[in-house]
């Protein structure tokens, strides 16, 4: 979230950048999230003052009793006594007012970098660059969702049964295939010097606010009501809270860790041929990159970890494109966001395959997440996670754009992982 000390030094810039991604209500909002700080430091300060009277009368009690005026320290214990009931007033009235500022504040989405362009939806995202060539397919090229029952390597009918409409079963080579991605996905993290985690898949109430899945997605999350806990939506969750009110020490930077995870999300229940197939899921798997940085090392890790994304996508052969995602698009918590699109040859369109994103102290602010620097004082970090990658749409790419007359050509790199070369 948001520091209210930025926000207070910052107001004017803060309600312009908010209003930039089109943030209802920035002025009303930002206006009522000093007016309550500005309450809360008033209670504070005032509390602070009856402390210390409290504390100097107290001395004095001492004094009197051993000078034997009984009356005058009995007055002065009267004194104490009423102050104490005041400061817990005013304390009631702070925490209050605390608990208010902070559930306001979780309301409030991340200020968009300099270098988000303007816009109100994805209409408006930037194409920065572009890599490939549409593939030439066959002719009667189908899409995926025909290639799977044509190779019965994808099985949504015996999904839907086992649990519902976009939870599918992978099994034979389609099953291979996902676990081939998987594994080569990790491997090439491993390369780069990402530290493999294996985290839990349900996290409690805190990890979701930690990293700002609470309150904004609540009603997109799997719940399980019983404990309070919640399905990851990817593993950035997990990963990241792995950090929360942790203090880094400078020789524990960078923090680069990877992890597999399946992902849940509710909202995959639209109709049309946008959502068909492996399109959207409500269950689906993804190999994740987190990275913890200092604030001035983010931005030169971001352009990092999309170059390592673009690196995949190419040495699976798939063509892909860049966007750098406008204010009005951007997630919640993100301060920029750039996406990268694979093109579904048979489909004739982009599927979107990776975010990767900076969210600057956004985060780390709801975590506690700080490192102490050279000069002792502890400093907010900046977090920053991708998608390397979702495979639902990659293996779909995969399929459409690698089918031949003869069956599906897999890629040459992933062989060793798979055992086969075709799904035919």
């Amino acid at each position: 979230m948001l520091q209210v000390a930025y926000i207070r030094e910052n107001k004017d810039f803060v309600i312009k950048a908010l209003g930039k991604r089109k943030f209802a209500d920035a002025e009303q909002v930002i206006n009522q999230v000093l007016a309550i700080d500005e309450s809360r430091r008033s209670a504070q300060q005032e509390l602070d003052s009856l402390l210390a009277e409290a504390n100097h009368l107290s001395k004095q009690i001492g004094g009197l009793m051993k000078q034997g005026d009984v009356a005058a320290a009995e007055s002065i214990k009267a004194q104490t006594a009423e102050i104490k009931l005041k400061s817990k007033s005013l304390g009631d009235v702070q925490s209050s007012a605390e608990e208010e500022l902070k559930a306001l504040l979780y309301t409030i989405p991340n200020i968009p970098n300099n270098n988000v362009p303007e816009g109100a939806s994805e209409d408006h995202n930037e194409v920065v660059y572009e890599h490939g060539s549409t593939p030439s397919l066959p002719s009667g090229a189908l899409p995926h969702w025909e290639l799977i029952k044509k190779y019965d390597i994808i099985d949504f009918e015996v999904g839907v049964k086992i649990t519902g409409a976009g939870f599918p079963v992978y099994k034979g080579k389609g099953a291979r295939l996902q676990r081939a991605l998987v594994n080569f996905f990790l491997e090439e993290a491993s390369k780069a010097g990402y530290m493999e985690v294996q985290p839990p898949i349900v996290i409690n109430e805190a990890s979701g606010y930690g990293t700002g899945q609470l309150p904004d997605k609540d009603g997109q999350m799997y719940h399980i009501s019983e404990e309070n806990f919640f399905l990851i939506p990817t593993a950035e969750v997990p990963i990241t809270n792995m950090y929360r009110d942790v203090i880094l020490k400078e020789q524990d930077l960078p923090v680069k860790n990877v992890g597999f995870t399946p992902c849940f999300r509710r909202e995959a229940g639209s109709w049309g041929a946008h959502v068909r197939g492996l399109n959207r899921l409500h269950q689906f798997d993804k190999v994740e990159v987190v990275q913890i940085r200092r604030p001035e090392e983010s931005y030169q890790a971001l352009e990092e970890m999309c170059k390592y994304v673009q690196g995949l996508l190419e040495k699976l052969g798939l063509q892909y494109r860049v966007l750098n995602l406008c204010a009005g698009d951007l997630g919640f918590t993100s301060a920029q966001t750039f996406d990268m699109e694979v093109f579904s040859a048979a489909q004739g369109k982009w599927l979107e395959v990776s975010s990767v994103s900076n969210f600057e102290t956004y985060q780390a602010n709801r975590l506690k997440l700080r490192y102490q620097a050279a000069d002792k004082k502890k400093q907010l970090l900046h977090t920053l996670n991708g998608s390397a990658l979702a495979l639902p749409r990659i293996v779909a790419s995969l399929l459409e754009n690698n089918q031949t007359e003869d069956g599906i050509v897999i890629p040459e790199i992933l062989v060793p992982y798979t055992g086969f070369d075709r799904i035919n």
